[in-house]
């Protein structure tokens, strides 16, 4: 049974698999990567979606999310789309030299949600391969570079951290508070656990005066969601892995591994 959609805003886990080049996530949306890429993401040519804003390109046959639309995508309630799946290029001209092979492995991707050959075109010059089902509930992101990857995860930690832990201002208003995202070195750190599978709980996070925990949890590797959720229960109680923390006082995060 699927958990509530709200459930995704405050519980991230991540699977890393550095030799195919992509990351298995729940808890992290398009709204989150657009803003996190916002100025830097190129046209999407959309490869399963419901956007009725698209463009046409004839010789693909598929539409195309241009620059300039990305969000007014975002915006879209991506969630109820079911199966969401995009791959970035540079310009309309390269979808026209596309060859029926590429094309072919494209339409494999976005129906299995898995490559045949490099999901990296040259042709494309893509960045991103964007293959989800009920979005921040299964995603699998391929990367081209993994720095990519390290500064998204950074950015959605301290912005999902501002919005589910409002402080109270004088007036009893909740208020969203503002964190600076994670230093790349932290979660680089956390890379061996990344690679067997890490679950990240902002709802379990300690919150005090002077600091805020958040815990880390080592679960494996999952590619139902179901099962992990379900595994994230049984371990809620059990001694956590690492916790990542934020100093108020020095406005800085750090790692303690346990």
């Amino acid at each position: 049974m699927k958990k509530h959609h709200q459930d995704i805003r405050d519980l991230i886990y991540i699977h890393l698999n550095q030799t195919d080049q992509y990351v298995l996530s729940y808890g992290i949306e398009f709204d989150e990567f657009a803003a996190t890429f916002a100025g830097s993401l190129n046209h999407l040519l959309l490869l399963k979606h419901r956007f009725d804003d698209a463009d046409f390109n004839r010789h693909t046959l598929l539409e195309y999310c241009p620059e300039d639309r990305i969000n007014r995508l975002a915006a879209e309630d991506v969630y109820s789309y079911g199966d969401f799946c995009w791959i970035d290029f540079t310009e309309e001209e390269v979808l026209n030299e596309l060859s029926g092979q590429e094309m072919a492995e494209l339409l494999y991707l976005g129906h299995h949600k898995q490559h045949l050959k490099s999901p990296f075109y040259k042709k494309l010059d893509n960045r991103f391969v964007y293959l989800a089902h009920d979005d921040g509930w299964f995603n699998k992101t391929y990367y081209r570079s993994f720095k990519d990857f390290f500064y998204l995860f950074s950015e959605v930690i301290a912005s999902k951290m501002g919005e589910l832990k409002p402080e109270k201002s004088l007036l009893g208003l909740r208020k969203k508070r503002t964190y600076p995202p994670v230093n790349k070195e932290i979660l680089l750190s956390l890379t061996p656990f990344l690679k067997e599978g890490i679950c990240i709980s902002l709802r379990a996070a300690d919150v005090q005066r002077n600091r805020v925990e958040i815990p880390v949890w080592v679960m494996g590797d999952f590619a139902n969601m179901d099962d992990m959720y379900d595994e994230y229960q049984n371990i809620l109680n059990e001694p956590f892995h690492a916790k990542i923390i934020f100093d108020r006082k020095t406005k800085e995060w750090k790692l303690n591994l346990m």
